[in-house]
Formats: C-alpha cells, structure tokens, sequence
C-alpha cells in the first residue's frame, strides 16, 4: 500500500461523503467503489457502500460489502449485523438470525443487535423471544428515537401496543422538531394508539407525521385514510389487543375500582345462582377472563379443580398472588375454551362477555368444553334498543335478550337460569344486566 494510494482512498471517501450530504447517490456510489478498488481491505468503505446499496434495494450486493467489511474488522459487530439486515431484508432471516446471534454473543450490550434480533424473532414465530429482545434494546438505548421507532414496530406487532406507547410518548415530548426519525416515530406512536383503540389520539400522531415529513415515507396518510373511513363506516369491534391492555394498565387498581367506586358484584350474584340451581361441589371450573381471581373466591369452594384464563398477563400476575388457581395462564378465551374440549363441568365468565359482540361463536366453544352436564355461567350488560347487541359509549358491549336465548339455542345449550341482575355500577346507577346459566345435555 503506498502513500499515494492511501490518499487517493482517502480523497474518494471525502468525495462520498459529499456525495451523501448533497443527496447525490450515484456520484457516492462511484466514489466509494472506486475507494473499495484502492483498499479492498479497508473496512469503512466496504462498510459504507453497503449501506448505500441497501438502501437503494440492493441486498444481496449489499450484503457482500458489509460481509468483507466483517471479514476487515471482526470485531466491530455493525458490519455483520449490517450483513444480517440486508439478508433480513431479502427475506433469508435464518441465515440473518444466525449472524445476529453470534454477534449478540460477542456484545450482549449491543442495543441496534437486540432491535435487529426482536425483528427477526418474530418474523420466526418466535413472539415471547421479540418481546425479550425488544425491551433489552430500549433499556440498552433508552434515547434513541430512531432505535424507539424500531422497537415500537416490534411491539405492536407483537401485541403490545401498551408498550409501544408508553416508550414513545415521553420521546416525542422532548424530539427536537427537525429530528428525522420524529414522524416514522409518530407513525408508530400512531398505530399504537389505533391498536388500542384510541382513534382519536392516531389520527393526531399520524397528521403531525405528515407536517414532519410531507413526503409521507412512512405511510401517515394511507393509515389516517383507513381510519376514517373505518370511523364512518362505524368502527371496528374491539380488538383482543385492545382488551389486553386495557387491562394490562388496570390490573393495580382493578379490585379497589370494582368493589369500591363500581360496587362490583357479579361474582358474587354468580356464586348465589349457582347455589340456587344445586351445582355441588368436587367441579372442573374453568374461570375465563379471570382477572385479579375475584371470581375464582367466589368458586372456590365448589372446585375440585380450578383454572383461571386472562388476556392480560398483569391480571393474572394478580390472580397468582391469590393463591386459589390450580392453573393461570395468559390466552384468548376462544383459545382457552378450544384447548381441552369436554373438560369442564362449570364455565364461569363474570363481566367478560362485555367485550364481545357477537356472542354465538362463543357459546359454541363453552358448549364444545363442557363436559355432558356441564354449565355455562355469565353476565352480561343488557341491550333494550335495536339489533341484537350494540357497543355503548362505555366501550362495553350489551346484548339483547333475544341474542341470548338464540346463541345458546344454537349452542345446543339449554337455559337453566336467566335473571335480571346489577352486575356493577357506572356514573353512579346501576347496570341493567342479565346473568344465565346455560347447560349442556347429557
């Protein structure tokens, strides 16, 4: 290597760069291979064009420069997980996983390793494992918006929108206006806000996303379109991921709002029906949408076996703490009630169907796990007005009487008890519900 090749690099580089800040990609390209052909050992311009070539869409071109780049400097990890994201990119996330990996082993404390790592994870089904990698990356960088940008896509699509909320918020508080990772950022914050159910706060993110960047790179203005025409055509049912964090951010002080300000009683009005109709005792009870177990006290007594199922893995955190669960797990209900068909002598779904609209697919999968004989016990918000259910302002569903009598029909369910009931109080009235006991034929 002489000295003039050395300068020569080194002019190259400089002329890239220049390139790169006048925006002008093709005369950056042709100065760094130019630079590459003078040092094909020089790891910086290897490392550098890489970039450039994926950024253009070029991953498998890229993804060799960033491999010769590792093979100069080993032990700078940014070379092969660039190598990694460009394989992520063409869609090689096994081979990509394995670079990452390696290179996590080298530098656990790698915070672009870890975002890099929770998006191939879950691209690999590997959902709990994102969430592990997703959260080390924000501890790691926590003032990172670019890298929060990340983690949040991460997040939400991995069913924690909470999350991805809570993260962004307090960074887009404090972004400098011209920062420009700020409207992918808000794009994200956006679809965190949408996944909770929070049309009104998505909208916001997504137009000021549109004001930070008018060229709409991440897509605010396709994402504010389908919302409103969702909003005009009605919106949506509410989401599993919407009822999971809603919960998630109210499992602290569940029990004390329900007993004290909601004045709570369906577990309770739900044991005393039961006791009314003769269960017995020595039951497989499966308590789905269990929450904090308020609703396993209540039936305890009549369990010989007891499981508690939530959305929420806070509440069943809570429900843990109790003591009284034989098994608690964090599931869907429908997922829950499809895992162990006739298992089941009692369903119990106090102040969970409120959530649902339709509640036909539902009493089909309770009729599925119950054993011959078995009960099915809710309630339910009533709906007096037209069509068979409807979503209050409360973000509750309530259902008709008729609804009921029909979905559990077809369940093959008979109607063993149906009252009308107050299964809890809001803006100081009670609720006008309906508890029933449902049971399946021998």
């Amino acid at each position: 290597m002489t000295s003039d090749s050395v300068a020569d690099y080194e002019q190259r580089m400089a002329q890239a760069y220049d390139a790169l800040d006048a925006g002008d990609e093709a005369v950056a390209e042709t100065a760094l291979t130019a630079a590459v052909a003078l040092l094909p050992e020089a790891a910086e311009a290897r490392g550098a064009l890489g970039a450039l070539l994926r950024r253009q869409g070029r991953f498998t071109a890229a993804a060799a420069q960033f491999a010769a780049a590792a093979g100069a400097e080993p032990e700078r990890t940014s070379w092969a997980l660039g190598q990694a994201a460009c394989l992520a990119d063409a869609g090689d996330n096994e081979a990509a996983w394995g670079l990452v990996a390696s290179a996590l082993a080298r530098r656990a404390d790698d915070a672009a390793g870890h975002r890099l790592a929770a998006r191939l994870q879950l691209a690999r089904g590997e959902t709990a494992a994102a969430l592990v990698h997703a959260r080390e990356a924000r501890f790691l960088a926590p003032h990172d918006l670019e890298g929060a940008a990340e983690v949040g896509q991460v997040l939400v699509d991995a069913g924690d929108p909470l999350a991805a909320a809570e993260m962004l918020e307090p960074l887009l508080a404090h972004a400098h206006p011209a920062d420009p990772a700020r409207a992918m950022a808000l794009v994200l914050q956006g679809r965190a806000w949408a996944a909770l159910a929070e049309g009104g706060k998505a909208a916001r993110c997504w137009r000021r996303a549109l004001e930070a960047d008018p060229d709409d790179l991440g897509g605010a203005a396709r994402l504010l379109a389908a919302l409103e025409a969702a909003t005009a055509a009605g919106g949506a049912d509410l989401t599993p991921t919407y009822v999971k964090a809603l919960f998630d951010r109210y499992a602290d002080r569940f029990d004390t709002d329900l007993t004290r300000k909601l004045r709570y009683q369906a577990p309770r009005l739900l044991r005393q029906a039961l006791d009314a109709v003769g269960v017995g005792a020595d039951l497989d009870i499966l308590d789905i949408g269990c929450g904090t177990g308020l609703g396993g006290v209540e039936v305890k007594p009549l369990a010989r076996f007891l499981a508690g199922v939530d959305l929420s893995p806070r509440m069943v955190e809570h429900a843990r703490a109790r003591g009284l669960y034989d098994r608690l797990w964090d599931a869907d209900l429908m997922r829950a009630l499809a895992e162990a068909p006739g298992t089941w002598d009692l369903v119990l779904a106090a102040d969970v169907l409120v959530y649902l609209g339709d509640l036909a697919p539902v009493f089909q999968a309770a009729a599925m796990a119950l054993k011959p004989g078995g009960r099915f016990a809710a309630t339910v918000e009533r709906w007096t007005g037209e069509g068979p259910y409807a979503l209050r302002e409360s973000r509750r569903y309530a259902h008709a009487r008729e609804h009921l009598l029909a979905a559990a029909g077809a369940a093959g369910l008979a109607v063993e008890h149906l009252a009308s009931v107050a299964p809890r109080w809001e803006k100081n009235r009670p609720v006008d519900g309906l508890l029933f006991i449902l049971r399946k034929g021998p």
